[in-house]
């Protein structure tokens, strides 16, 4: 076994499990336990994205209107008609997983903008559709008095239980993604974004496999806002408008869209910097978002994590003795 290739991944589990007790004399006043909630939470959409994206080269700006079916799917399955919310959560990512079939064999068939502009009007329909459906979804005023999780007949109460909860759903969304990255879907999908034409004169069935990870991708974003549904307990259509559609590409962008682990770290940034520090910058949150992004394109354009990697090396380069 290769020690050096695993020794970063058992880095990061331990701090995972570790964070919650080294933050614990701080959470009174910045609650970073329920930051990293809501970063795990939103990993669970970016995972999804970076392969659509990163690997399979398709633009999306529909992911916050999936998480948005699964928050309300399990909302309305709970809240309204009493189901328990582990029998409403498989069944708001079936209804996206059929949402995101109908929408992508069509879609899919664009590239670029095209592609780009296809998704954001679905998203801007989804978000209409939620303002507007007062019945079901409470319009505006949203939904209230939606019930938690509970696990095995316990109550999922604290930040902590449901830290380590929504960290072991990105825990097997990440097992999964990795296996199928490096299965010979995962090689499809590298082909489909290096040479798309290429892919299918060699026989890859290139509308297939961007429809079956289109629907992925939106599966765990269905399962991240049921998720957030049962843990804030309110829902309004606000959380699932255009701009959480532009935050999940940016986290993407952020950390590296060619990796998982990119994903997951520009994720968590930007979950901190939104939370923490941009909250002031409320009224100029597109322009902050702007410079960011502006910011990752002209000094670190491959993400975080190839820049780490390469710092990594290059530092690891000079501590190696040089041979005569």
């Amino acid at each position: 076994m290769n020690l050096r290739k695993f020794a970063p991944v058992a880095a990061f589990v331990a701090f995972m499990a570790a964070f919650p007790w080294m933050v614990a004399p701080f959470d009174a006043i910045s609650h970073y336990t329920d930051v990293m909630v809501f970063a795990g939470i939103f990993c669970l959409v970016t995972i999804g994205l970076s392969l659509l994206m990163g690997f399979a080269g398709q633009i999306s700006l529909a992911q916050a209107a999936f998480f948005g079916i699964g928050a309300y799917a399990s909302a309305i399955l709970t809240g309204r008609f009493g189901w328990n919310p582990w029998a409403a959560m498989p069944a708001g990512a079936a209804a996206a997983a059929a949402v995101a079939w109908i929408v992508g064999v069509p879609a899919l068939r664009l590239k670029g903008h095209y592609l780009a502009m296809a998704t954001l009007g679905f998203g801007v329909i989804v978000h209409i559709v939620l303002n507007e459906e007062v019945e079901w979804t409470g319009g505006p005023s949203g939904m209230v008095d939606i019930p938690g999780l509970s696990v095995a007949g316990v109550r999922v109460l604290s930040e902590t239980a449901w830290y380590y909860l929504v960290w072991t759903f990105v825990a097997a969304a990440l097992i999964f993604s990795y296996h199928v990255l490096h299965s010979r879907v995962g090689r499809a999908l590298r082909a489909i974004h290096e040479a798309e034409k290429a892919a299918e004169a060699m026989g890859v069935p290139v509308a297939s496999y961007k429809v079956q990870v289109f629907v992925y991708s939106a599966v765990l974003a269905s399962l991240a806002g049921s998720l957030y549904t049962h843990y804030v307990t309110f829902l309004t259509p606000s959380s699932f408008d255009l701009m959480w559609s532009v935050r999940f590409v940016l986290m993407v962008v952020v950390g590296g869209m060619q990796s998982l682990w990119g994903a997951v770290l520009g994720t968590v940034f930007l979950t901190f910097v939104g939370n923490e520090w941009l909250h002031v910058f409320a009224d100029f949150e597109v322009l902050v978002y702007g410079g960011i992004l502006l910011a990752v394109a002209l000094l670190v354009p491959q993400g975080l994590v190839v820049w780490m990697q390469e710092k990594l090396s290059r530092r690891r380069e000079t501590l190696l003795p040089r041979s005569e």
